[in-house]
């Protein structure tokens, strides 16, 4: 993914072969998420009116890039996972010691898929809330980004939870679910802050706007 162009990339996703799917797309949205984050850095860095705030935007910059790095990783661990159900599920069945082999293989192959949502999660977690701490502090102009930015990265938390309830509701072991589902409310929390950065940005330009009426 870190050396495809965007449209090959596109292309491979559009296409009837697996991976890449759905995770790999969440990666994505958490990619450009960050990606703009570093972007608004990097205008604000320099100009008068955010030199205040210098060291803050540097060390969230250097944030943004790992996360951006940390999310195509993912898209390439979703690959990684996705595959290793496939295979699972494609396990012969042909004796009851099949069946239950493959029984076993499923669940594991599943479990292990689980946990690269919940990373996702997480990642596009802390872009959102990198997002909400530039807010104050970025060039006033590349604010507006800092919406957008959010967005995608809550584009990838609505992501991950559907592929990790998918997975979570044919694993067996009920331990693991209530914990991956524990992890996977501390993360959706990020989604009512994407609304709120997105609401209070948004207002700024409006709030001299008359209401508009829906035809």
């Amino acid at each position: 993914m870190r050396d495809e162009s965007v449209g090959g990339w596109l292309d491979d996703l559009a296409s009837a072969s697996f991976p890449p799917g759905a995770g790999a797309a969440a990666a994505m949205n958490i990619a450009v998420g960050a990606a703009l984050i570093s972007m608004v850095c990097n205008h604000s860095l320099g100009h008068p009116k955010c030199a205040a705030h210098t060291t803050g935007l540097t060390a969230a910059r250097e944030t943004a890039e790992n996360l951006r790095s940390t999310a195509l990783g993912l898209a390439s661990d979703d690959a990684v996972a996705f595959s290793a159900v496939l295979d699972a599920h494609r396990l012969p069945r042909a004796t009851d010691t099949d069946t239950r082999a493959r029984a076993t293989a499923v669940q594991e192959a599943l479990t292990a898929a689980t946990e690269v949502p919940l990373r996702m999660a997480r990642t596009a977690a802390e872009v959102v809330r990198l997002a909400r701490r530039l807010i104050a502090v970025a060039k006033a102009d590349m604010v507006p980004d800092l919406a957008v930015a959010a967005s995608s990265a809550r584009a990838a938390l609505d992501t991950a939870a559907v592929i990790a309830e998918a997975n979570l509701s044919v694993i067996a072991d009920t331990e693991h679910r209530s914990a991956a589902r524990l992890q996977l409310v501390h993360s959706l929390g990020a989604v009512t802050e994407s609304e709120a950065i997105t609401a209070e940005i948004r207002a700024r330009y409006t709030r001299r706007e008359p209401p508009v009426t829906p035809v």
